[in-house]
């Protein structure tokens, strides 16, 4: 019988753990931004470009409840409140940093990939609306 942590658990590997506690387009960036230190939500907020307020709120309240983030409110007026990293968030952000070096190196590519992808995709998002 395999009675490895990541069997028990109900993973696959390690990946398959640590991409269900960073599953989303935000929660990698907002633990980046995280990383530089204790951040204000209006910080946060204009360091992740294009996140509704919604999903902000959500991915922080996710990453919290998931040990990564801690959310220190200062029971001020006016409130304030900042987000730091855990020593659990910091190792895992530190783990995400040669993706950071991967994308600075590449971006030029995977801008050329992207914007490949997207004229590829754009015919059949005109078919669909055409049908619509």
């Amino acid at each position: 019988m395999n009675s490895t942590p990541s069997c028990l658990a109900g993973f696959s590997c390690g990946l398959d753990a640590t991409l269900r506690v960073i599953a989303g387009k935000w929660k990698p960036l907002i633990l980046y931004f995280l990383l530089q230190g204790p951040t204000r939500y209006g910080e946060l907020k204009r360091a992740v470009r294009g996140v509704s307020d919604k999903m902000l709120i959500q991915q922080l309240k996710e990453l919290e409840a998931d040990g990564l983030i801690v959310r220190t409110d200062y029971k001020e007026v006016p409130p304030r409140v900042d987000y730091a990293l855990t020593s659990l968030g910091l190792d895992l952000t530190k783990a995400l940093e040669p993706l950071c070096v991967w994308g600075t190196n590449n971006m030029a590519e995977v801008t050329r990939v992207l914007a490949r992808r997207e004229e590829w995709h754009a015919p059949k998002r005109a078919a669909v609306a055409d049908s619509a």
